[in-house]
């Protein structure tokens, strides 16, 4: 059985091809530039070197066309024909309350998705444009939507209310919503795997840190509170983002800029490691830039890692104790000296590392000590697999 999993942006389309059977990924890419001048193909046949081609792409449609046809090219494909091709499965980003989990796509589905645009309105019509495009192209097909949204709905009023006027999220929907759930999903259930319990018994933590970053509670398999927000830039400090900022200070920005673009920029593209550092969105070079003195990179270094360690104690307290800490996603899966940073002085917690278990990137790991109360790890996240079992179960349900 093969899926075809597409994640589209506003100009981009990464997708991949896996064959469920053992859950091989048969081939993968990346389409950039779509609607823009230079647009561009990098495919990827397993077993093979990288193509890149340069090709005309003037919108999804013809970007997604291409991306089958290379799939069943004699050379460069996996496929004979697309009868092969069983269902396709999409990110959504943002799915409301209205979607607890993954679905199967129908024109009320679709209706659902358009009526949350709102909320996400720089993902979910370039989400809904691969899938449009893919309804068009593989007519009769099943589609199945992958909400980033869905794992956080189990939260508790307690932990996605805000303190504002309750008629703020009765009529205007602001509430607490969470991201990057297809991550937090996968990580901590092959966590529980790989230490061979039974998830509805453990207490995990997972932080998914990367250029996006968010950290969630995981109690018995479901999450119960997580540090991203209504948007995208609450929580721990980010690549570009501010992470948790005082309203008060919005408020002045505001009146002082008069343009709620600009405060937007400012908070969104224009912060985080990059804002404080003034060096670099990239923890790597924060980090080079802090060993050689750089003070300001070694302020925004330690804001990161001092909020990950402010997460991690508060939902420890939250959910009255803690039985594992995944790291995950880039910083979390290659980020050494930054893992060891964030776990020292947490002994209280019984939190102890092996530094030399720890001196890994990229692969599964354990790296607390025997006598480790708290079992500390690294997951490497696959969010693309994630969407591809949620596709297979939704579409065979369906039949």
């Amino acid at each position: 059985m093969k899926i075809l999993v597409l994640n589209c942006g506003s100009s981009s389309l990464k997708y991949q091809l896996i064959e469920m059977d053992g859950e091989k990924v048969l081939a993968k890419g990346l389409v950039e530039r779509i609607g823009i001048e230079g647009s561009r193909i990098k495919h990827t046949k397993t077993g093979m070197d990288a193509v890149t081609r340069e090709v005309p792409f003037p919108n999804h449609s013809a970007a997604i066309k291409y991306v089958l046809d290379i799939l069943v090219d004699p050379e460069l494909g996996v496929l004979k024909n697309l009868d092969e091709l069983y269902a396709t499965g999409h990110r959504i980003v943002h799915g409301g309350e209205k979607f607890t989990k993954s679905v199967l796509v129908t024109p009320e589905v679709v209706k659902g998705i358009e009526e949350v645009i709102p909320l996400a309105p720089l993902h979910n019509p370039a989400n809904l444009q691969g899938l449009k495009a893919v309804m068009d192209v593989l007519p009769g097909k099943p589609n199945v939507v992958v909400f980033d949204t869905a794992f956080h709905q189990t939260m508790p009023p307690k932990a996605f209310i805000y303190g504002t006027p309750y008629d703020c999220y009765e009529k205007d929907r602001v509430r607490r919503y969470g991201f990057h759930g297809t991550s937090h999903g996968y990580v901590a259930h092959r966590a529980a795997e790989i230490l061979g319990k039974d998830i509805k018994d453990l207490k995990i933590i997972t932080c998914h840190l990367g250029n996006g970053s968010s950290i969630t509670a995981v109690d018995g398999g479901k999450s119960v509170d997580t540090s991203m927000g209504y948007g995208t830039a609450e929580g721990v400090l980010m690549g570009t983002r501010s992470g948790n900022i005082d309203p008060s200070v919005m408020i002045y920005l505001m009146e002082r800029y008069g343009d709620a673009q600009k405060v937007s920029d400012i908070v969104h593209k224009q912060a985080g490691l990059l804002g404080v550092s003034g060096i670099s969105s990239d923890l790597r070079d924060v980090e080079e830039a802090a060993a050689n003195g750089n003070e300001r990179a070694k302020i925004a270094q330690d804001i990161l890692i001092t909020g990950v360690k402010k997460y991690i104690g508060s939902f420890a307290a939250e959910m009255g104790g803690v039985d594992v800490v995944v790291f995950t996603a880039g910083i979390g899966e290659n980020g050494i000296g930054f893992r060891k940073e964030v776990c020292e002085q947490m002994e209280f917690m019984g939190i102890k590392i092996d530094t030399e278990k720890n001196n890994c990137r990229g692969k599964e790991v354990i790296f607390s000590t025997p006598d480790s109360k708290v079992t500390v790890m690294v997951v490497p996240t696959d969010e693309e697999m994630a969407i591809a079992r949620d596709t297979k179960r939704c579409a065979e349900e369906a039949k």
